[in-house]
């Protein structure tokens, strides 16, 4: 210390002598319990969480516990954490790229504990050595260390040194406590010398940490991403949309039925469209890659420009989008045709050619679009529902997206005026915190531009000007975990294409636009919601039309409706297999496949054609039914009528299964809480009868074949541990408990019962 004469003076004054060594050993620490490894893995258990520690373990000494506490302190259980990836809930798991993260932490805090580690024993020994610099040689030689090595942690430094030196550690460690002043300079210079290399390392390692927080941070935050585009993948299938709205349709059927009431008229399905303004978007990116499909004929690409272009935002009540110039030129050149009188059918047969044809030269949905309380009807089949489904789709993430760019953008400029009314800093765009910290690169596009980019970007993924995974990192930048509900926008715009191809080309898709645009002009599609019922029959005419063109097939009816601004989509599946068909023919047909289906000994050569050529029954149960009827009429031949007859008498039977034919398709379906069922008298009885000879034979066989295999493969001495472990007998760790084993008979048959009793410390 600062005062070496009063300390003397005060050992002095203690009678205090000087010993051999000027340092003396204190008492070895009891850490050899504390220190010792436990595989709690195998130790008893207590729920999920808890494991009883072993009796060889040895519990630290403590004096100042009371009789109460040796009562109701624990001292046997140990609490074993269960991590998130052992839990059995999955969405609690981290995804790969938290693993990257979590991994590079991990690594930054071992090396940290290594360097720190390093650095206290260097502190220690330059202590160590500052103090034997103003000691005599006499004094040094005397000079001795303890296992601290005059610190105040026996671990820390002995594992520093092993980390150096390795097997030869222990010999260092003695050196240093027995002869201090040769070994601490030379252990000293090592310890600084990996100080130097380590930290080096550590800087080497840093920019590799840096760079893969840069690649993973987003990623890693993005904890929807990652299962969206497998799942989306499906909900985008065509099978998928009709599925959806087919098992609302079917369940509606069936509520009908429970409820013994009407089926409710109404529609399954309810979309709605947020933003006109995004229909002009969803058409620009449509059009940009229906262009560079080589598959599409140029006549059915115009058609197409004209469906996003004039139709469906007559459909929406909005405003129509332009055409190109060249466009614009056919458009003048059609109108001199009609006025000369060269009108032709818009799927270009007959007539000009037809790449100058105007699908949707003037509708009457047109006078709508500024109108407020009004409908639009469409009956469309399944490419049109499935079109409407996806453009309704791709219009609502265009919105999200869109959303969120203004999001950011007001946030930008929420912070950039609060930096500026309060802290008095004017910060320019490009000097965000996270790049200023070097946290991430800057990014080319301004937030104002977000929403423009992102448009770019999704053309250019189109054309396969950047891969998908490019394209992801960049949407993360710029919209971060908002950024997923894009991420599979190029195969969604390609699912509209591929349908809009369909629906331009399919004779019955072409039919069903044609239809509409007929009805247009007698007043059926559409119009005022408080004036729908004059034009009911109108409707209704429309409908019947639709259903008969779209007999093979699924038929929708869409209204679009605009109220308060606001416009609705709503879908409803129709049921158009119910009404039965006047035409003679039919009838007769009809009637004629009823009675040929119900008649089972005849058969139609038609049938009988197909089954040869395309059998729906497997060989091995023609082979059984075969079987079956030679018994039954060997029987017969045998005078064995009666015994049948009485064998019928003890059976009950309800034959009240029905079905339906659908007339349009001639297809049978059954009709629900209508069903069959057979039940034998005294069956049951004789099944109580018979149950415990059954069930001892099958006991039997299952033991014959236990025991068997027991005795090829489990030794006696195994057998006799096997028993030990069932009594707790010959097991070091386990609770002091009492173990009976008592013979039970369950389902008439012996079996041994385990019974654990624990002792009253541990149940208090």
């Amino acid at each position: 210390g600062k005062f070496p004469e009063l300390f003397n003076w005060f050992k002095n004054f203690l009678g205090y002598k000087e010993s051999v060594h000027l340092e003396t050993f204190p008492k070895e620490r009891a850490t050899e319990g504390i220190a010792m490894e436990i595989d709690y893995a195998s130790c008893k258990r207590l729920g999920s969480s808890y494991r009883a520690l072993p009796k060889s373990y040895q519990q630290p000494k403590c004096t100042g516990r009371t009789p109460l506490c040796k009562e109701v302190l624990n001292d046997t259980w140990v609490s074993f954490p269960s991590w998130s990836e052992d839990s059995t809930f999955v969405s609690s798991k981290k995804t790969q790229y938290e693993e990257h993260i979590y991994r590079c932490e991990d690594e930054r805090f071992e090396l940290d504990v290594v360097l720190e580690t390093n650095l206290a024993t260097i502190r220690v020994l330059e202590a160590i050595q500052k103090k034997l610099s103003r000691l005599s040689a006499e004094e040094q030689a005397k000079f001795r260390l303890d296992n601290t090595l005059g610190g105040t942690s026996e671990v820390i430094h002995r594992k520093a040194l092993q980390r150096i030196y390795a097997d030869k550690a222990a010999d260092i460690i003695d050196g240093l406590r027995k002869n201090p002043s040769i070994a601490v300079p030379i252990v000293l210079k090592r310890l600084k010398m990996k100080e130097e290399e380590w930290r080096e390392a550590q800087r080497g390692f840093n920019k590799v940490w840096r760079e893969q927080n840069e690649k993973y941070y987003l990623k890693s935050l993005d904890h929807q991403g990652i299962n969206f585009k497998q799942n989306d993948t499906k909900v985008l299938r065509s099978k998928s949309l009709l599925n959806e709205i087919e098992s609302i349709y079917d369940e509606r059927q069936e509520q009908a039925t429970e409820d013994n009431a009407g089926i409710p008229v109404g529609p399954h399905l309810s979309l709605a469209y947020e933003d006109k303004q995004i229909l002009e978007d969803a058409a620009a990116l449509i059009i940009h890659h229906v262009k560079r499909q080589t598959g599409i004929q140029k006549e059915d690409k115009y058609k197409i420009k004209q469906i996003m272009h004039h139709f469906i935002p007559d459909l929406l009540f909005a405003q129509r989008g332009d055409l190109s110039d060249v466009e614009e030129e056919e458009e003048e050149e059609m109108d001199v045709d009609e006025a000369t009188g060269a009108a032709k059918k818009h799927n270009g047969v007959g007539g000009s050619p037809p790449k100058s044809k105007l699908l949707f030269s003037n509708t009457a949905a047109q006078k709508l679009r500024g109108m407020d309380e009004v409908y639009n009807l469409f009956y469309v089949n399944n490419n049109w529902y499935i079109f409407m489904r996806l453009h309704q789709i791709l219009c609502s993430r265009l919105l999200r997206i869109c959303s969120q760019a203004e999001r950011q953008i007001e946030e930008e400029n929420r912070e950039r005026e609060w930096e500026r009314e309060v802290l008095g800093i004017k910060r320019d765009k490009s000097d965000s915190p996270a790049i200023q910290l070097r946290l991430k690169e800057p990014m080319d596009v301004d937030v104002e531009d977000y929403y423009p980019a992102f448009l770019d970007m999704v053309r250019s993924l189109l054309d396969g000007n950047i891969d998908s995974s490019q394209y992801e990192d960049s949407l993360r930048e710029m919209f971060t975990i908002h950024a997923y509900i894009a991420f599979t926008m190029d195969k969604l715009i390609q699912s509209i294409v591929r349908q809009l191809q369909h629906i331009v080309s399919d004779e019955i898709c072409v039919q069903v636009t044609d239809l509409y645009l007929a009805e247009n002009n007698n007043g059926a599609t559409g119009g005022q919601l408080n004036t729908q019922t004059s034009r009911s029959l109108l409707e209704s005419t429309y409908q019947r039309k639709a259903e008969q063109l779209m007999s093979d097939e699924n038929c929708f009816k869409l209204m679009f409706i605009q109220s308060q601004g606001q416009v609705q989509l709503t879908i409803e599946l129709l049921d158009t297999e119910e009404e039965n068909s006047d035409d003679p023919v039919e009838a007769e047909r009809w009637s004629d496949y009823v009675e040929r289906y119900m008649n089972s000994d005849t058969t139609s050569p038609e049938l009988r054609e197909h089954l040869a050529r395309k059998p729906v029954f497997l060989p091995r149960n023609l082979r059984r039914i075969r079987k079956c009827q030679r018994g039954r009429e060997q029987q017969e031949k045998e005078g064995k009528e009666g015994n049948s007859k009485k064998t019928m008498e003890n059976v009950d039977s309800l034959d009240k299964l029905e079905c339906r034919f659908k007339l349009n398709s001639y297809k049978m379906v059954y009709v629900i809480k209508s069903e069959d069922y057979m039940y034998r008298r005294t069956a049951l009885l004789r099944a109580h009868q018979s149950h415990e000879r059954v069930s001892k034979r099958l006991h039997q066989r299952f033991q014959a074949w236990v025991d068997k295999w027991t005795k090829e493969h489990v030794p006696r001495e195994m057998a006799a541990e096997t028993s030990k472990w069932l009594m707790g007998e010959g097991l070091e760790g386990l609770v002091p408990c009492t173990t009976t084993c008592d013979t039970e008979t369950l389902h008439f048959v012996s079996i041994n019962k385990y019974r654990v009793k624990y002792g009253a410390a541990f149940k208090a």
